[in-house]
């Protein structure tokens, strides 16, 4: 049987908005995803982004590089890259051997054995899961400031357009198959789609709360979570 695309709707799809404006800035909030259950199932049935579900091989959505957000971004990660022990990176010896760009553009992290060089397989007994993420925790910071932005960002996608009288307009939804591009009609992805990943015990806009405040600001996040969460 092959993978359940899912019947999560689109955002824009008649579904309610909530709508804070921020100076120049209007935001536009999903509700029924900020307020659903949501979670990441990482490790824990994810079926991945290949063609075929893969679970076991404990990938999620790293099977391909990590796009950056630029040069302040591949310079942050250069630098992080350079701080992890081989005991918590597995991938430690061709990182220093051929470093950890897809090429010298430095607009992605490189792939390594069929997923980025970041990801520790199961079975590393550093611990399975991505490298930056682990070493944010061992030094009990924010997963936020170690990893690449797009990594933290998933599930959450920001659409920006012109308002038209010299402001913007972000809606802000789940991410959903059609913006992977054509990759994703083929993809096993289940993340946002069906009801795999719905099982966890608080709504969005609490669990990913520290995510949702770094990508709108602190005024315009509390006032999201006040309004959907009274």
């Amino acid at each position: 049987m092959g993978p359940d695309r899912g019947t999560q709707e689109p955002a824009d799809a008649h579904r309610p908005l909530t709508e804070i404006v921020d100076g120049d800035t209007t935001w536009r909030f999903d509700d029924a995803f900020l307020t659903s259950r949501w979670t990441c199932i990482w490790g824990r049935g994810c079926l991945g982004i290949l063609d075929e579900p893969a679970p076991v091989l404990g990938q999620g959505c790293c099977s391909v590089g990590a796009e950056l957000d630029g040069v302040d971004e591949a310079m942050r990660i250069s630098a992080l890259a350079d701080t992890l022990e081989p005991g918590r990176f597995q991938f430690h010896a061709e990182a220093a051997a051929g470093g950890v760009f897809a090429d010298d553009s430095r607009t992605a992290t490189r792939v390594v054995d069929h997923a980025c060089i970041f990801l520790n397989r199961p079975g590393f007994a550093g611990g399975a899961g991505c490298a930056l993420h682990l070493a944010a925790l061992d030094a009990d910071e924010s997963t936020l400031d170690f990893k690449p932005s797009v990594c933290w960002q998933l599930p959450v996608k920001v659409d920006w357009a012109d308002d038209g009288a010299g402001g913007e307009v972000a809606t802000v939804r789940a991410w959903r198959r059609t913006d992977w591009g054509p990759e994703g009609e083929t993809m096993a992805w289940c993340c946002t789609e069906g009801d795999l990943a719905y099982v966890g015990d608080r709504p969005v806009v609490e669990s990913l709360g520290e995510e949702l405040e770094t990508l709108v600001g602190t005024p315009v996040y509390l006032e999201l979570r006040r309004r959907l969460t009274d």
